[in-house]
């Protein structure tokens, strides 16, 4: 798995994970829309950390610099 995902991408899906939670804290949002969105910043998290996004790759996006050797 070869990352593309930059750092801005990154940390754009951790602050979006992070409002979606203080949100199903707060209960601004609950039921079924809490759970899918819950989900999504489930999913958001861990392409995070693995700096790999598989619509990134079914897309042909790549956001992550390139190294020059």
């Amino acid at each position: 798995m070869k990352k593309n995902m930059g750092g801005a991408d990154r940390t754009i899906r951790f602050l979006v994970a992070a409002i979606i939670v203080a949100l199903y804290y707060f209960e601004v949002i609950d039921g079924t829309l809490a759970i899918v969105l819950l989900v999504v910043a489930g999913i958001f998290v861990l392409t995070s950390f693995v700096s790999f996004c598989p619509i990134y790759t079914l897309l042909g996006i790549n956001s992550c610099s390139i190294k020059r050797s």
